[in-house]
């Protein structure tokens, strides 16, 4: 709204002036009309964050200690007239400087770029109609219908309230929920927390279901007013890098002890000092990885904008690497694994009559009546009286539904039926409502019926079983028997169908009834049947099922379902076997109370999980992580969120996800596909491969210098190289490379390799080994090289002339090396990552210049050399991939044969 707007007193103001002063009634606002006020009042947002500028992110890249170093070099380089080092180290801090800050300068780029794909929605009338729209497309005067698990999109005035308990804590700071009332009239001084008839942008729907009015958009909200005051909040940093960050620290320990040790023996041969302190300064530079968290950040840069493409939004960057290290998948069924299209396919009263429906969802316009029996007839009364969806006819013939999938699927087939829900209502108007709820597991609605009352009840039939004591037959209604009711739901399960039981009855009297006395008075009802429903399973969830056993994940299935409607599902996913069973929530209610030793045997080997809560979830992920197992968990819901926090991952649906549940998520699905899940899990394991193809490159290249080093000062030859040709190797080798190995692409084999063991650190015993390896076969033959050239007569300045160059080509070749830990590289697709091999070539042609500029050649003490030369030293060089490719055949003959199954704890 504007100022002006903003102060009034909306939860003073009867509810007619209220619509009177907004110019909007029950049917909401027209389109144009809601799209004049976007145009006038703005969107429904808070500013974001700006992006630090390049300017300070430029000198963030000066905050380092090993930069402050590098300073004072340059600063001892001027006082004692070594301008030309000086300027090269000057040179070498802004090139290093301006590579960081674009790279992190695109990084926020890409960040910002991804919150505008998490678009979060809300249900409105316009039109007259119910309609999905983007929330900060919402105005002041649009009628919001909210329900449980909301995020509550703007400051609304509450015009009907059902149960409505709102959670204020993140506006408030109040920890219980607050209980809302419509029809409250507060007085003009009333402080935001008790305003009853009011609910505030950034609150929680808890419970119930509620209409209200937009008052106040963006940072005219409560919240809005409150984010102008309040700083943001540095990020704290994730799990993945401060291993690394731990590790760089250990590493850098190591490598400036090595150092200080060379500077020590260098003095006691009396090299002057200021060699020995740019020499320390250049090889502690060279040698420790300051660029490798950047690098990773750039890793998963890249596998975020992947991800994107394969309709995964990552909401926290480390969830990249995360998502490829599960072990464990415990998915949703129904819109998961399933197309979440709900079609009533069948109709069968308890005494075991059936009466098959029409599998398509469109109805046809010569579909006749289903009329067979008064206890069908009744089935389709309560199936379009007891339900929350909206159902309308297009011009083309075709409908437009929305609500809940199951109510769109029982009002199609009222529909079909020759019944629509607003006839219905005409005839029978509402009276009391109780809204389904997970915990409740049924729905029931009250209706005028005359002098009557018509109670319509829908739900598991588990739960309507005890509020029934007859049932409906062709033959009229009959005393219930339970035994044959579960019989017939039991044929239904069997095809792996949803089945919904329906009752109805009828009540003497006017009493109003309030909703707990309405559920108290849920008794005496008949039972009239059973429908069908099936959601047919997704065309790629069978292959993505087995992809995922191939890479060694069990994938497990959560569903609210019937066990055999589950265990059907699940065989036809190749999920279960004919052999396997499914627990139960009762079961694992049962395992809670003996203990977390009996709900772990549980949970050791099962794949199915029917009847479970949303509140289950988090026993069943818990279980699974007291295992040893990384758990990645799906979930829609508000009460999944407490699953979402607790996995090493949680994956939320972004179409029918509540708020909640996206906000507790690391991933979204914008498709809430399965199979999107199992290509998150493949980019996660191409973005880990290629953090450890960057780590390993930059550590065997520093590790190749300081063996070079130590052998030199051992054997008390010169330095092998000067401070300056330290740094242009530096500066040369590892930046174009390393985002060039971040770019790498799949190897193609990520889904057929077991899970890495969830403690395992990226310096495994096969880094180290490879490591250690191309240390010591690149420094040693370097050191050779240098001391034969010197033992020929060459003069200190060709020799290091001639190292210098064979390290460059020493460190191009290590390139190669590091595209696979696990694959020769004669097996490698040469041309796939074009960004690398004209990194290695723009890095080796920029050495070629440098020996050609007089300028360059001054600097770096260069000078071109032979063809002769150059191929033996690229002879020299290729040993390097020779000795890499021997360490590749002797780690494959003792590694084991891979795992194509799933893994097993």
């Amino acid at each position: 709204m504007t100022d002006s707007d903003s102060s009034r007193q909306w939860h003073c103001l009867p509810l007619p002036e209220l619509q009177r002063r907004l110019d909007s009634g029950e049917g909401g606002l027209t389109t144009a009309e809601a799209g004049r006020r976007l145009a006038m009042y703005g969107t429904n947002s808070l500013p974001q964050p700006r992006p630090p500028g390049f300017s300070r992110l430029f000198l963030r890249q000066f905050i380092s200690p090993l930069i402050y170093v590098l300073l004072a070099a340059m600063l001892v380089s001027v006082l004692v007239g070594k301008l030309a080092d000086a300027t090269f180290i000057g040179l070498i801090l802004l090139l290093n400087a301006v590579i960081g800050a674009l790279q992190e300068y695109h990084a926020h780029r890409s960040a910002l770029a991804l919150r505008r794909l998490m678009v979060s929605r809300a249900r409105v009338i316009r039109d007259g109609q119910t309609v999905e729209v983007a929330t900060g497309e919402l105005v002041p005067g649009d009628l919001v219908l909210l329900a449980s698990g909301d995020r509550v999109p703007a400051d609304l005035r509450l015009l009907e309230a059902t149960g409505l308990e709102v959670d204020e804590s993140v506006l408030t700071g109040e920890s219980l929920p607050v209980h809302k009332d419509s029809n409250a009239l507060c007085e003009v001084g009333t402080p935001v927390a008790e305003r009853l008839n009011q609910c505030f942008a950034g609150s929680l729907i808890a419970a119930g279901r509620a209409h209200g009015l937009v008052i106040a958009t963006g940072l005219h909200t409560e919240m809005g007013r409150l984010s102008l005051s309040l700083e943001t909040a540095e990020a704290v940093q994730p799990p993945l890098f401060q291993r690394i960050e731990r590790f760089s620290k250990k590493l850098t320990i190591g490598l400036l002890a090595t150092v200080a040790l060379l500077a020590v023996l260098e003095l006691a041969r009396d090299t002057p000092p200021l060699v020995i302190f740019m020499t320390a300064v250049a090889l502690a530079v060279s040698a420790i990885p300051e660029g490798l968290p950047m690098a990773l950040t750039v890793v998963l840069s890249i596998g975020t904008r992947r991800m994107v493409k394969r309709h995964v939004i990552v909401r926290k960057l480390v969830a990249v690497e995360s998502l490829g290290s599960c072990t464990v998948i415990g998915a949703d069924k129904t819109g998961t694994l399933t197309r979440n299209q709900l079609t009533a396919s069948e109709v069968a009263t308890c005494d075991g009559d059936r009466f098959p429906l029409a599998s398509e969802s469109r109805p046809p316009a010569a579909d006749p009546p289903v009329t067979d029996g008064d206890a069908v007839a009744r089935i389709v009364r309560v199936a379009a009286l007891c339900n929350e969806a909206e159902l309308h006819t297009l011009e083309n013939g075709d409908c437009q539904s929305s609500g809940d999938a199951v109510d769109q699927a029982l009002l199609m087939m009222a529909y079909r039926a020759g019944q629509t829900r607003q006839q219905l209502l005409a005839a029978h108007p509402l009276l009391a409502q109780i809204h389904y709820e997970p915990v409740l597991g049924f729905a029931a609605t009250l209706h005028s019926d005359g002098e009557r009352r018509l109670v319509c009840v829908k739900g598991a039939l588990e739960k309507l079983l005890p509020m029934c004591n007859r049932m409906a037959t062709a033959h009229g209604d009959q005393p219930l028997d339970d035994e044959r009711a579960l019989a017939t739901m039991h044929q239904l399960a069997e095809t792996g169908a949803r089945v919904l039981a329906m009752a109805d009855g009828n009540w003497l009297g006017d009493e109003d009834f309030t909703a707990e006395k309405f559920t108290a008075r849920l008794q005496d009802l008949c039972l009239l049947g059973l429908v069908a429903m099936v959601d047919p399973l997704r065309p790629e969830a069978a292959a993505a099922v087995r992809a995922c056993r191939g890479a060694g994940i069990r994938v497990c299935m959560l569903t609210g379902d019937h066990p055999r409607t589950a265990l059907s599902i699940a065989r036809e996913l190749g999920l279960a076997d004919g052999d396997e069973g499914a627990v139960t929530g009762v079961e694992l209610a049962l395992a809670e109370k003996t203990g977390a030793d009996a709900i772990d045997a549980l949970t050791a080997r099962t794949r199915v999980y029917a009847r479970v809560s949303p509140e289950q979830k988090l026993t069943i992920v818990r279980s699974l992580q007291r295992q040893g197992e990384f758990v990645a968990v799906t979930g829609d819901g508000v009460n999944d969120a407490p699953a979402l926090l607790s996995a090493h991952v949680g994956v939320a649906m972004g179409q029918r996800g509540t708020e909640v549940a996206k906000e507790s998520a690391d991933l979204l699905l914008t498709d809430d596909n399965f199979a999107s899940v199992v290509s998150g899990v493949e980019e996660g394991r191409i973005a880990y491969q290629n953090i450890r193809k960057v780590i390993f490159f930059l550590i065997s290249t520093g590790a190749a210098e300081v063996v070079l080093f130590v052998l030199s000062t051992a054997l008390g030859l010169s330095l092998p190289l000067t401070p300056v040709q330290l740094l242009w190797l530096n500066l040369v080798t590892n930046s174009v490379q390393s985002i060039g190995l971040a770019l790498e692409p799949g190897e193609g084999d990520e889904m057929q390799k077991p899970p890495r063991p969830p403690r395992e650190s990226l310096f495994n015993p096969l880094m180290l080994r490879r490591v250690i390896t191309s240390g010591l076969v690149m420094g040693g033959l370097g050191f050779i090289c240098f001391y034969a050239l010197l033992q020929q007569g060459w003069s200190v300045d060709a020799a290091r002339n001639s190292l210098l160059l064979l390290m460059v080509l020493f460190e191009n070749v290590q390139v190669f090396n590091s595209r696979s830990e696990t694959h020769s590289i004669f097996q490698q697709r040469f041309f796939s990552n074009p960004i690398l091999l004209l990194g290695t070539l723009a890095a080796q042609g920029i050495h070629i210049l440098s020996m050609y500029s007089p300028l360059m050649r001054e600097v770096l003490g260069v000078s071109p050399v032979g063809a002769a030369h150059w191929a033996a030293l690229l002879a020299v060089a290729l040993l390097q991939l020779l000795a890499m490719e021997l360490l590749l055949r002797i780690s494959a003959r003792r590694a084991p044969g891979p795992v194509l199954t799933e893994t097993r704890p």
